[in-house]
């Protein structure tokens, strides 16, 4: 029974290393959307002040232009700003473009076809 009281008493405390900050002061972020609600595009907020961690999520001070004042937020309610989510744009749209491709092809057969009509002439 001593062994084991003595390996307690030189067990140290294990050291957790502060969670670092992902976005800079001057940085443009944008406020996560909650349960059911997306999040605005007129939400835009620049980085002024990162603060200390609260719990597990470092903490930022962000200001929106049209405010008079300053919010303070943690890490994870914010995305950048260039990750809109509610853009007007869909998935499928910023994954292949807002219908390019399928303008391309049909571009593609109508000069097909006149040149068809050309060779034949």
């Amino acid at each position: 029974m001593t062994s084991t009281s003595s390996i307690r008493r030189t067990a140290r405390p294990t050291r957790r290393e502060a969670p670092t900050h992902l976005f800079t002061v001057g940085q443009t972020v944008r406020l996560k959307g909650g349960f059911g609600k997306p999040a605005l595009p007129a939400d835009i907020y620049h980085i002024t002040c990162t603060l200390p961690p609260r719990g597990d999520s470092p903490q930022y001070r962000i200001r929106n232009d049209d405010e008079r004042y300053e919010r303070v937020t943690t890490q994870d309610n914010l995305e950048p700003a260039g990750m809109s989510r509610s853009g007007g744009a869909t998935l499928i749209e910023r994954t292949f473009g807002h219908g390019q491709g399928t303008e391309t092809k049909q571009s593609r057969d109508q000069e097909a076809e006149a040149g068809k009509g050309s060779a034949q002439a």
